[in-house]
């Protein structure tokens, strides 16, 4: 481990030697139970015999071709699985290898759209401030996330961003959820106006906010204002659902829970469930016909472009998840987990609110439960929560930020699919016994 370039270079990490379920185990044979599937990747939780087999079967066949020489059966199959979710006819599937090479391919996919249109000035990426979209230099200057942001100061172009749709901190005290919807969405009516439509390329938006804030959905109006103001503006709107999609929140894509149609759609994570590095971007038949002309291809790639291997183990995870109605189960689950969390903490009084939908659920934590004020130092406080839990054999996802960024400490929690009443209860019990460590009992 010494010639590694860890995350942390001071950090002593445990070293990962098996994994099985829900479960992963370290070199001394000490399990933790993996309560955010990584980073809400491992959706099937770990060494899935099916996946396992579909993987070294096409091992044994082909691993690699590249793309800009031959397609290849995985990556046609898979493309076809996942357009056949979409909410109509006509999508294509771009695969990558992560959620930021996702993200990038799309802001790249709205740029030259619009120039194919004979409009080149429509550049701009509008987003929402604590969003996260990637850690490449277009995806990381598409994202308001600001503790991310501030390793990169001066390299990230600065392009417009709006207040989320975050009713627990930015709701009013009495507002109605139908004119916060209102609100919130108008705020990308301003900032439309402001920028001048013929400048804006897309707004780019989580239709749950994951790691950076946790598990925020928006309230319900919301996402149809968003779509009617990205219509009136020839706007393109695009969907990340790297982190909430493919499942995670109940619905294979995020965003049909909402009743809007996005123009791009981002997933990564989950579609591999850790048994590849897999990402995909879905376009919509009217970008795609605007490529298909002669003269408008597409001028983007990357080597591991549509990877058969990782392709395979995508096809193997969508057809667990089909097979084994896994959907169905993330709902119902997802329901527990939400009230365990409730019964477990929300008597605590550095509990602020615990949220979320499906196996998409976060706990933000605050100095003070009445007025919301943030905990002082959020991102000192999410490292202490990380090392406790893993301490006690538990993986949560824990993040935060300084007060003065608007921002305090939660903890994601996003298990496996296959997660266990049994694995719900062991949680409790840890993630309490951690709690109770961090914050005082």
């Amino acid at each position: 481990m010494g010639a590694v370039f860890s995350r942390s270079l001071g950090h002593d990490y445990p070293v990962a030697a098996r994994a099985s379920g829900m479960y992963i185990y370290d070199g001394t044979g000490k399990a933790y139970l993996d309560m955010c599937g990584g980073a809400a990747v491992s959706c099937l939780g770990h060494s899935h015999p099916d996946v396992l087999a579909v993987l070294h079967r096409q091992l044994d066949e082909m691993a690699f071709a590249h793309t800009a020489f031959f397609s290849n059966e995985p990556q046609e199959r898979l493309a076809a699985k996942i357009a056949s979710q979409f909410g109509e006819p006509g999508a294509r599937v771009y695969f990558t290898s992560g959620g930021s090479e996702a993200n990038e391919t799309a802001i790249k996919m709205a740029w030259q759209y619009w120039r194919t249109k004979g409009q080149p000035r429509k550049t701009k990426i509008i987003s929402r401030e604590h969003s996260y979209h990637g850690n490449t230099l277009g995806a990381l200057s598409a994202s308001g996330n600001p503790v991310r942001r501030r390793a990169q100061d001066g390299l990230l172009i600065n392009w417009p961003r709006i207040a989320p749709c975050y009713a627990y901190r930015y709701q009013w005290e009495g507002e109605s959820d139908a004119a916060y919807d209102v609100r919130a969405a108008n705020a990308l009516q301003a900032a439309v106006l402001e920028e001048g439509a013929d400048t804006i390329a897309a707004f780019i938006v989580e239709p749950v906010v994951g790691a950076s804030l946790g598990a925020v959905t928006a309230t319900k109006g919301y996402w149809q204002r968003v779509r009617e103001i990205c219509d009136d503006h020839d706007i393109l709107l695009i969907a990340d659902e790297v982190m909430c999609g493919t499942g995670r929140t109940g619905s294979f894509f995020a965003h049909a829970q909402d009743g809007i149609l996005p123009d791009i759609v981002t997933q990564a994570k989950g579609i591999g469930g850790g048994y590849a590095p897999l990402a995909a971007t879905l376009v919509r038949e009217k970008i795609i016909d605007r490529f298909s002309q002669q003269d408008s291809q597409f001028d983007h790639g990357h080597t591991y472009v549509g990877h058969a291997a990782a392709c395979a183990a995508g096809v193997a995870v969508f057809d667990a998840i089909f097979g084994d109605k896994l959907l169905d189960r993330v709902n119902v689950q997802g329901d527990k987990l939400q009230q365990i969390l409730a019964d477990t903490l929300d008597d605590n009084p550095f509990v602020g609110d615990i949220r979320g939908r499906g196996l998409f659920r976060a706990i933000e934590f605050v100095a003070d439960k009445n007025s919301k004020i943030p905990v002082e130092d959020g991102a000192s406080t999410a490292a202490r929560l990380k090392s406790i839990a893993m301490k006690h054999g538990l993986m949560v996802y824990p993040s935060g930020g300084k007060k003065s960024d608007g921002i305090s400490c939660h903890v994601l929690i996003a298990p496996p699919f296959i997660v266990e009443d049994s694995h719900l209860d062991e949680m409790s019990d840890k993630l309490l016994t951690v709690v109770n460590e961090v914050f005082g009992a």
